[in-house]
């Protein structure tokens, strides 16, 4: 009988240890850092990033906490990729492109020149292998990275003078990133990459010519219609996808329940800012087009047009000759974009087409 009374004892002991464990896992409070390329002010690229941390705060009942940190924070709004790879943040909330120096295979994450809409990324990132891909191109790092964010159909930029040319664009000094500033500069432009925060000085003071940013949502607070009225049409970023990086060993210590609450909140407040960035376009070119009649809206010549697209398919050609995983990459985005441009065509094209 004592025997049989000890071993209920201890039984009862290492169930009500075990569930003291558990109920201490279920309560403890994880604190994260999250690093983002953007400014506070820098709306709706801040939005995604700070929506994400409040949508997992409140579905987690405050279990999984994000502290948001703008560029002017942690003062190194191009170094996030390095920073979530080295374990400085848990999370990081930029775009792939800025950091293809350091790994090639991540480019196309973004957006390429001439390459698929928005909903056909969507669609490929989600339904057509994309996240595997995109998996596998950022496991050598040790970091996961998720859909951020699309601005759509980005504005080909902000020039000083009208482009007639391919001539016209030699010589001229342009902030441009990604793939689409190789392209620009194998037509004799000088290319740069200048941080948000310093774009409208170095335009006002002729540091640069022109310069690229996103659409009228946004542009039109930079205030670069004062200074360069030519303002043209997009070519070089279609779907330009915003990134979520997550260090994958914090991800991993992570419970299974707080893992799924992360990547659903990513994946909402990814959406919520694709929308939210249309709405501010639409909005924002109605102002414009009343209060600034000096802007003139211009697509680039045929000859222009046809003279990028050599120039991008000639540098594909050479980018990916030793690179084989870029190559899937890219053979990916082009099948699917096949398959789906067709979609695109008859649902989207031809309904504007009859009906402007």
């Amino acid at each position: 009988m004592l025997k049989k009374t000890a071993k209920l004892l201890v039984t009862s002991s290492l169930v009500l240890g075990l569930a003291s464990t558990a109920a201490t896992a279920a309560e403890k409070v994880y604190k994260w850092k999250l690093a983002t390329t953007w400014g506070p002010t820098l709306h709706p690229f801040i939005d995604a990033p700070t929506n994400m941390a409040k949508m997992v705060e409140e579905m987690s009942d405050g279990q999984l906490q994000i502290r948001v940190d703008a560029s002017n924070k942690h003062k190194s709004a191009f170094g996030i990729f390095d920073m979530v790879k080295g374990g400085q943040y848990d999370m990081g909330h930029s775009a792939s492109y800025y950091w293809k120096g350091k790994d090639i295979n991540t480019l196309p994450f973004t957006t390429m020149p001439f390459g698929m809409t928005a909903p056909e990324q969507y669609a490929w990132f989600y339904y057509g292998g994309g996240m595997d891909l995109m998996k596998k191109a950022y496991a050598p790092h040790g970091v996961l990275s998720y859909p951020g964010g699309n601005t759509g159909n980005q504005m080909g930029g902000w020039f000083r003078k009208e482009i007639n040319s391919v001539e016209d664009l030699k010589g001229l000094k342009m902030r441009i990133p990604g793939f689409a500033g190789e392209v620009m500069a194998k037509l004799g432009l000088t290319v740069t990459n200048i941080a948000p925060g310093e774009l409208y000085t170095s335009l006002e003071r002729g540091t640069i010519d022109a310069l690229e940013w996103v659409g009228p949502g946004m542009d039109i607070k930079m205030g670069f219609h004062k200074i360069a009225p030519f303002y043209y049409t997009g070519w070089h970023e279609p779907a330009t996808e915003l990134q979520f990086l997550v260090n994958e060993k914090k991800f991993n210590k992570l419970p299974k329940h707080l893992q799924s609450i992360l990547v659903t909140a990513m994946r909402v407040s990814a959406y919520d800012m694709y929308i939210e960035n249309y709405d501010m376009s639409g909005t924002a070119w109605s102002q414009m087009e009343s209060e600034y009649p000096n802007i003139k809206i211009k697509t680039f010549p045929k000859e222009v047009m046809d003279a990028m697209k050599k120039a991008n398919d000639e540098l594909l050609v050479e980018m990916t000759k030793d690179q084989p995983l870029l190559k899937e990459v890219l053979d990916s985005q082009k099948a699917y974009m096949k398959k789906a441009r067709k979609w695109t065509e008859m649902s989207d094209y031809l309904f504007l087409k009859d009906n402007l």
